[in-house]
């Protein structure tokens, strides 16, 4: 009875327009004060303890380091350097946009930033080639979602900080799940350009695209710190995205010289309201935790699943549909913070490896970004490509629909994600 209360609470203040953070800390407030003998501060003390998390400060730093590489001609290196080693292909360009995002969200961790920075740049260029714009508009949408599954991600960072999973081994069991995506992807993109026989590009010389990885090289080389350092030993995911951002900064203003240090003030300004919004729904959430776990919902939902016989392969199916579900409305921070304390205990009490849980939710999340009517990455290519939500939605549909089969084979194959750290951590 009491967790109709609080889900129905929120969903009435979501409905509002309220934004999801401020639902969260209302409905807990409202239950705890009305329903509960909870002393306030206790509420005050998990608020600060919640977010005291060392992984936390990643986020910030991580973001930080995204803003760097936006802005820091990074991206349009990258492309040209995708552009030679595929471009002569079906597609190119196209194929060139889907390596691109792959090699950019392997530096950035955020999927918004990712179709951003690749999106500005490689759609116009599309078009000008004579590509439709709903086909380049497709392509970037839908890649520019590795952001969150190819390390590092920030959303890894959240269910982290959600279920005490170790960061070291989420962003290790990303790498070959965002791998296969960027091939189907890849895959999907080339199989619709060879169909409507789309423009090809010259073939590059191997000395052209030595020279394009040259260039590109300085951005590539963060790559290799952050994810070296990590599982070097050298330092921990959170002192790996300090590093991360320094070493943009420097690349963006003294390496490329693309980012005029008159211009830092305002990355650091965008960089800080976009923590400041990731870090106020973290809070909000972690109240929401406590107060489900001090009502024993979780607890109460395990029992009742496994009571009722519900098996790994029915509750992954449930997971996933709840997840979709929650992607219409949601956007994926919110989305980790409420629903992985309430499903990890009952994955758990299944026996679900708590990685490949994680790699799971990731996924869905991906989906959830490419579609109406919350779709994030939608929102930022309509911005880019000047097309209408709806439009976009047709044109995201052949991606969709391979990312979706991706996520079948992700949720029932979990050795996909598993491999590679039980590999590196056994």
């Amino acid at each position: 009875m009491n967790a109709l209360i609080i889900f129905v609470l929120l969903l009435a203040l979501m409905l509002t327009g309220m934004p999801i953070s401020i639902s969260l800390g209302l409905t807990v407030l409202t239950f705890l004060f009305t329903m509960t003998s909870v002393p306030i501060e206790s509420v005050a003390l998990k608020i600060f303890t919640g977010i005291e998390k060392f992984e936390i400060m990643a986020i910030p730093f991580f973001i930080l380091a995204g803003n760097f590489l936006t802005h820091g001609g990074v991206a349009r290196r990258m492309i040209n350097f995708a552009s030679s080693m595929v471009g002569h292909w079906h597609g190119g360009l196209a194929l060139a946009g889907v390596m691109a995002c792959a090699l950019f969200a392997a530096v950035s961790g955020s999927s918004p930033a990712t179709v951003v920075a690749i999106g500005s740049i490689i759609l116009p260029a599309m078009v000008k080639q004579g590509y439709p714009r709903g086909f380049g508009a497709g392509v970037i949408t839908t890649s520019g979602a590795l952001g969150i599954l190819i390390p590092p991600s920030i959303v890894m960072v959240m269910y982290s900080v959600s279920t005490n999973t170790s960061v070291g081994k989420l962003f290790m069991a990303g790498v070959i799940p965002g791998m296969m995506l960027a091939m189907l992807l890849g895959l999907t993109t080339w199989f619709l350009a060879r169909k409507h026989n789309y423009p090809r590009m010259q073939k590059a010389s191997w000395g052209e695209r030595f020279v394009t990885f040259k260039k590109s090289a300085w951005g590539l080389l963060l790559i290799v710190i952050v994810m070296g350092g990590i599982y070097s030993g050298a330092f921990t995911p959170t002192e790996a995205a300090a590093m991360a951002a320094v070493y943009a900064f420097i690349i963006a203003v003294f390496v490329y010289k693309d980012l005029k240090i008159k211009q830092v003030g305002k990355v650091l300004l965008d960089s800080a309201a976009m923590s400041a919004m990731l870090l106020y729904i973290i809070t909000n959430a972690v109240l929401f935790s406590f107060l489900m776990t001090s009502e024993n919902i979780p607890q109460a939902m395990a029992e009742w699943i496994t009571g009722k016989g519900l098996g790994v392969i029915s509750f992954l199916l449930v997971v996933n549909v709840l997840l979709l579900l929650a992607g219409n409305v949601m956007e994926p921070s919110s989305i980790v913070l409420i629903m992985a304390p309430i499903l990890f205990p009952v994955a758990m009490k299944l026996g679900i490896d708590p990685v490949h849980f994680g790699i799971l939710i990731v996924v869905n999340m991906e989906v959830g970004m490419c579609h109406p009517p919350v779709g994030l990455n939608l929102y930022v290519a309509s911005g880019i490509t000047k097309m209408g939500i709806s439009e976009l939605t047709v044109a995201v549909m052949p991606w969709l629909l391979t990312m979706l089969g991706f996520l079948v084979l992700i949720t029932y194959v979990p050795q996909i994600s598993l491999w590679l750290p039980n590999l590196i951590y056994n």
